[in-house]
């Protein structure tokens, strides 16, 4: 038997606007995966302290405010320092496409930028998180 997936949706930095990061982790929870949102304005180390205490298998970022090459590589270097570069992280927002590439390279797993679909992002979350066995 397995347990569901557990993701972690964050806004990391000072960006305001949460709204998609909301439409997203209720998608994630719909689909039936628990989902905790960290709300706004987390530091990474918030972030990366939520989701190993909640035992995350997933972190899915939601960046708007141009920061998102800091703010990422950061949560992926936390994310190693604690032993927990396991837990897959991805994230969306406003990212040009010439940051992808750098961004896949440092370790984010996969970027969604606007008009990506809700059914998507949970088609991606299902295939490519490792689902805990209970």
């Amino acid at each position: 038997m397995s347990s569901r997936i557990r993701v972690v949706v964050a806004k990391p930095g000072l960006d305001g606007h949460d709204r998609g990061a909301k439409v997203v982790a209720r998608a994630l929870r719909d689909a039936g995966m628990e989902v905790i949102y960290t709300g706004l304005h987390q530091t990474p180390e918030q972030i990366v302290e939520t989701a190993i205490q909640e035992d995350a298998d997933a972190v899915g970022l939601s960046v708007l405010s141009g920061a998102h090459m800091t703010l990422f590589r950061r949560v992926l270097d936390l994310l190693g320092e604690r032993g927990a570069s396991d837990i897959v992280v991805f994230g969306g927002g406003i990212i040009p496409d010439a940051d992808i590439p750098e961004l896949r390279e440092m370790g984010v797993a996969q970027i969604f930028t606007p008009g990506a679909t809700t059914q998507a992002i949970v088609e991606w979350v299902r295939a490519n998180v490792t689902q805990p066995v209970a």
